[in-house]
């Protein structure tokens, strides 16, 4: 089985292929660029790189939210496109649940974050246990602060929410707060690859976005329209 996943729901744009539950390739770019214009080169560069036709792939995965609304659209679009030319079959896989996966080596309970704006951040949580990884709860939109009133236990904290929530998360939580080290913080396709895992396949036409929010012009207008 060859799986070819994908997320550019935040910043990061990322691509790779599992074989055979191996990670045979992996390739990550942070930069201001438009994912519409690094993601087919990504994956071109990647199969190039691991000797692979985009013919060998078995199955196609991406993250399905939440995160970038533009971002969203761009790794679905483009997954479907691949599935549907080469007749396979996808897999959706929670953006916050593939950032939990990047923190596999921990008994602590994982909070992924990422920067939902307006003083929010998208959040669910999970736990390994005998190896595999259990959601405690469903991805939401909440503050900081609620989020921390609610953990009791030590946590660590994986996703680009990091760095701006990281002083405040250390004021509220103290000791019990841990933090992903630098090269595990931001979205790895590999990690959505290992989630893909186990989960059932769908046809591309079933694949969405899941954006726990409405988008940004939509609230405006809903905001106006009560005043």
């Amino acid at each position: 089985m060859k799986i070819l996943a994908i997320d550019t729901s935040a910043l990061t744009a990322t691509a790779a292929i599992l074989a055979d539950g191996k990670l045979v390739g992996e390739i990550s770019t942070t930069t201001a660029l438009n994912h519409s214009v690094t993601v087919m080169p990504m994956i071109d560069e990647l199969l190039k790189k691991v000797n692979m036709d985009i013919s060998e792939i078995d199955l196609f995965a991406c993250s399905e939210g939440p995160g970038s609304f533009t971002g969203l659209r761009i790794g679905i679009g483009t997954v479907k496109g691949l599935a549907y030319g080469l007749g396979k079959k996808v897999v959706g896989v929670s953006t916050l649940e593939a950032l939990a996966h990047n923190i596999s080596f921990t008994d602590c309970v994982i909070a992924p974050i990422m920067d939902a704006r307006r003083g929010q951040v998208y959040n669910a949580l999970y736990k390994f246990t005998d190896g595999a990884l259990y959601e405690i709860t469903s991805p939401r939109a909440l503050s900081i602060e609620e989020l921390c009133d609610e953990l009791t236990e030590k946590t660590v904290f994986v996703g680009d929410g990091v760095s701006p929530y990281k002083d405040k998360i250390s004021e509220l939580m103290g000791e019990k707060a841990y933090f992903a080290p630098p090269q595990h913080v931001f979205q790895r396709a590999g990690s959505v690859a290992y989630a893909a895992l186990g989960k059932e396949p769908v046809d591309a036409e079933a694949l969405t976005a899941v954006y726990l929010r409405k988008p940004q012009a939509e609230r405006e207008r809903e905001e106006k329209e009560r005043i």
